[in-house]
């Protein structure tokens, strides 16, 4: 699995560059954006909005980090947005557990090859991919929710 590295603290590159982008657009990095940004720094590599406090707030701050080009979006198959720190990221793509949500990042350099031939073969500029994968982790194989795998690998496809 690789690590995602977080957001720096606000003395950073990176929360001058959001400070920048945010006066650009005329607006403040107000005392909750830069505890959003800090938030940010301090949480595992994928998370959500759904759990915080003032969610409105949160919401447009992300979408503004997202706009920034510090905050990644990612579906991955919730109902829900989840997020990943831009900064320092490596290339990767996403595994998904669908009976406990577990989230798997990898990379493979074949892969990326592969990715690479397809896109000349027809002669096309990649400028943005998002690979995930839904299956069973290793704890989840035995004893998997039969139903409930139906039902998220329907929830999905919709």
């Amino acid at each position: 699995m690789i690590s995602t590295p977080a957001l720096p603290p606000e003395s950073s590159t990176e929360a001058k560059r959001f400070e920048a982008f945010l006066r650009a657009k005329k607006l403040k990095l107000t005392r909750e954006r830069k505890a959003i940004l800090a938030a940010i720094a301090r949480k595992a590599p994928h998370f959500d909005a759904e759990n915080r406090v003032s969610r409105a707030t949160v919401y447009r701050t992300l979408n503004l980090l997202v706009q920034c080009g510090l905050v990644q979006k990612n579906s991955l198959g919730s109902s829900h947005a989840c997020y990943e720190a831009s900064h320092g990221r490596e290339p990767h793509d996403h595994m998904i557990c669908l009976q406990c949500g577990k989230v798997f990042d990898f990379y493979r350099t074949d892969l990326a090859a592969l990715q690479n031939d397809l896109c000349q073969d027809r002669v096309f500029a990649p400028l943005y991919h998002n690979l995930q994968i839904f299956g069973l982790c290793a704890d989840c194989i035995t004893g998997a929710d039969e139903k409930f795998i139906r039902e998220q690998v329907a929830r999905i496809n919709t």
